[in-house]
């Protein structure tokens, strides 16, 4: 399972012209599932995802997590994110787990975080969704479950 984690100071995920999700300050996830992925990976990555020290203290360090921030989760899904686009110009993605499977984790990844005490906004997931966010830092971070 992958994550790419950005620190957001706004996010939102638009689909046919409705908002389904916003946030203000905190983290906007693409997430991604791959054929091997289980529950332990989606797990894994919601508690390493709610514990990063990715926000500042008052001394300007990186030492608070999302959560110590009292900020929000935005979680896209997005299978785009095993993508191969190592033959040809054409991505292939045959790594990307089978959609049921897929959305039964990143739903479960999303209830591991909300568990966890946060707020989480989404996508719909398989839409075709439009995404907006202001960067912050930036700090983007990949993250991935199996190193």
């Amino acid at each position: 399972m992958r994550v790419v984690v950005q620190r957001c100071k706004n996010a939102s995920v638009t689909v046919d012209g409705t908002v389904t999700g916003a946030i203000g300050e905190g983290l906007m996830l693409l997430v991604g599932v791959t054929h091997e992925d289980t529950g332990k990976d989606a797990k894994y990555l919601a508690e390493k995802v709610a514990g990063l020290r990715i926000f500042e203290d008052t001394a300007g360090k990186m030492n608070h997590s999302v959560t110590e921030a009292g900020g929000a989760i935005l979680s896209v899904s997005q299978f785009t994110l095993y993508g191969d686009c190592r033959k040809g110009r054409r991505p292939n993605f045959m790594a990307a787990a089978p959609p049921a499977e897929a959305e039964r984790l990143y739903d479960y990844f999303n209830e591991q975080l909300r568990e966890g005490g946060l707020q989480v906004e989404t996508g719909v997931f398989g839409a075709m969704m439009d995404v907006a966010l202001t960067n912050w830092g930036p700090v983007t971070l990949l993250l991935d479950s199996r190193g």
